[in-house]
Parts: C-alpha cells; sequence; structure tokens
C-alpha cells in the first residue's frame, strides 16, 4: 500500500476484519466527532510521527457515541454521523480509520485489556497518539499517565497532544462546535472546526408550496437531535457532482403550518429534478432567526431580500482552508 495514498483509504468496523496493511502501524486514538482543529492536532501528530517511516498511520475511532450509549435518552447531537467522519479522516491523509463498535461491555474491559488484546495483541501498534482527556477502560482507568507507562513497559511510543485553543484561548471542542450552531454562530463553528460544518441528506418530496412562491426548494429532514439554530442560512450545495450557491430555511414555516422541522434549500441559477438526490449542505452564514409573516406577500419579499443577503454572504465568505478545498472533491 501507497503510504498518506488517499485512493488506499483502509477502513476497518471490527477487529477481526482489521487490515493487515495497518498493522504495526502508528494509529491516532479518539472520538473524532467533527474532527475539528483540536482532533486534527492529534492526527497531526500522528502523521508527523509516521512521516518517511514504513508504519502505517490510521485513526482508532467509536460508534455510537459512548455518551449515547450511557444515556440513550440523551442522545450526543452528532456533528458528523459516520460516514461523514470517515470522509473527512481521508482526506486528513491517513491510511485508514478503525471503527469499533462502542457498547457497555467494551467499555466494561480493563484497561490492561485494552493495551494487551487490542493496541499490541490485534494491532501491534507501533506508537499510539491520543489528546490530554483520552480516557479508555473500566471506570475510565486507563487515563494518558497510565497509557505512556503502558506503552514504556511494552515497547510502543506514546504522544499525548495538549490542549488545542483558539485565538481566545479557550479550548477548541465539540461541544463549543455544537453551542455555537445552536446559537447560530456559524462563524465560530467553522473557525473551531477549520472548515464549514456540513451534512448529507436525501432530498424528500414535499407539498411544492416553495414553487408556488417562486422559490422551489429541495426538502431535508435533519432529525430533531441536530445541534442547529433555526433561521436563514446562506449555503454551497454539492449534487451530481455539481457545486451551486444558494438560501436554505431551517424551521417549521409559522407562516403556514408550523410542521416538523425541516432545512430546506433554494439553489440559485439551478433547473432541474432534485427529488431523491443526495446532498451535501455547507454552511457559510446565518442571516436571520425564524419569523413568522403576516401574510404570503410579506414572506415573499422577505425571501428576496434573503436571497439577495445570501448572494453577498456567498460572495464573500473567506477563502477555503485546506480541509474545505480536499472536501471539494468528495462525493455526492
Amino acid at each position: 500500500m501507497s503510504l498518506r495514498d488517499p485512493s488506499k483509504f483502509l477502513i476497518a468496523d471490527s477487529l477481526d476484519t482489521f487490515p493487515q496493511e495497518l498493522k504495526g502501524g502508528i494509529v491516532a486514538i479518539g472520538n473524532f466527532d467533527g474532527v475539528h482543529r483540536g482532533h486534527r492536532a492529534v492526527l497531526g501528530a500522528a502523521l508527523g510521527l509516521g512521516h518517511g517511516t514504513h508504519h502505517p498511520v490510521f485513526a482508532m475511532s467509536f460508534e455510537p457515541h459512548p455518551r449515547t450509549v450511557f444515556n440513550p435518552a440523551k442522545p450526543v447531537s452528532r456533528l458528523t454521523p459516520p460516514e461523514q467522519k470517515l470522509g473527512l479522516l481521508k482526506v486528513c491523509g491517513l491510511d485508514g480509520a478503525l471503527i469499533l463498535p462502542f457498547t457497555k461491555e467494551f467499555a466494561g474491559i480493563e484497561a490492561n485489556a485494552f493495551v494487551q488484546e487490542i493496541l499490541i495483541d490485534t494491532l501491534g501498534i507501533s506508537h499510539a497518539v491520543t489528546g490530554y482527556d483520552f480516557h479508555f477502560g473500566r471506570a475510565r482507568q486507563g487515563t494518558p499517565d497510565y497509557l505512556r507507562n503502558a506503552g514504556a513497559n511494552h515497547g510502543f511510543g506514546v504522544t499525548i497532544v495538549q490542549r488545542e485553543e483558539d485565538e481566545g484561548a479557550e479550548v477548541i471542542s465539540s461541544t463549543r462546535v455544537r453551542d455555537s450552531l445552536r446559537r447560530g454562530d456559524i462563524v465560530q463553528a467553522n473557525a473551531l472546526l477549520g472548515y464549514r460544518w456540513f451534512f448529507e441528506k436525501s432530498v424528500q418530496h414535499g407539498d411544492k408550496r416553495g414553487r408556488d412562491l417562486g422559490y422551489p426548494t429541495a426538502n431535508l429532514n435533519l432529525g430533531e437531535d441536530t445541534p442547529l439554530q433555526r433561521g436563514i442560512y446562506a449555503v454551497k450545495v454539492k449534487t451530481g457532482g455539481q457545486w451551486y450557491d444558494g438560501v436554505a430555511s431551517y424551521g417549521r414555516r409559522p407562516t403556514f403550518d408550523n410542521g416538523a422541522t425541516l432545512f430546506e434549500v433554494h439553489l440559485f441559477d439551478f433547473n432541474g429534478d432534485l427529488y431523491d438526490a443526495t446532498l451535501r449542505v455547507h454552511l457559510v452564514a446565518y442571516l436571520r432567526g425564524e419569523e413568522k409573516f403576516d401574510s404570503v406577500e410579506a414572506l415573499v419579499t422577505q425571501m428576496d431580500t434573503d436571497s439577495e443577503e445570501a448572494r453577498a454572504a456567498l460572495a464573500s465568505m473567506q477563502p477555503l482552508s485546506d480541509i474545505d478545498m480536499k472536501l471539494l472533491d468528495l462525493a455526492p
């Protein structure tokens, strides 16, 4: 396998299917929801260790999110569902990813068993890289110091990456990204991520009301636990291998039916049928909150204004980051 070759990205969803090509490698361990700048500091440290060596570099992550397993009544709002997380790990330049099923039984294994049976016997790692706050094993007994000592005793290297902070000296975390999205602070969310937050969904059939208003929309169901403020957004959308500018509404359409929460996207300069198509939507700017209008005419007037503001926001958006650039070529 050619190391750091995106076309050779290997994926395993269990220890039994772990590929021989990744054995003996350098593993970056973490949940990596969002693959934000803090996560990429861990991944970057692993890639740096692998540079110029014969050791493959891969990520070990867990699904579903551990907090969802322990508190299913309050599932974690995911920034990147499994497939999107894999796509981001791929564009980071890794050789592969091991996504282990996370269960209460898995969480209950002893820390020494995690090291011996998983890291050594199955993966045969040469080096482990984790963040400063990573814990593993029963009762979280596997601390960073524990892992460092285990490595010294068993002959593999260990690197603990310290907290990554933003320009305000606050730690970068998935929780902060979620909180930013819930407030509609897309600028901060994207700054913490280091790329424009996105999601991928299939278009659903709707009531075609947008078409009657002169703004045909593609309707996307994000799920009730999506960490996103209701309102109007400027967006970049990829479908069928093409990119489009657009404006979107996330909410319950209070002027009409106050129904189920939907993300409704209107693409500028697009003619065609999007039903059942998969869209990847990147959020660029939050324009305003959700409102109820006294008349359809007032709503349409506001939609005209929203479209103008969205076009202006898209025309003046910041340059793409390296991760944004690499995401451009990913499906759909």
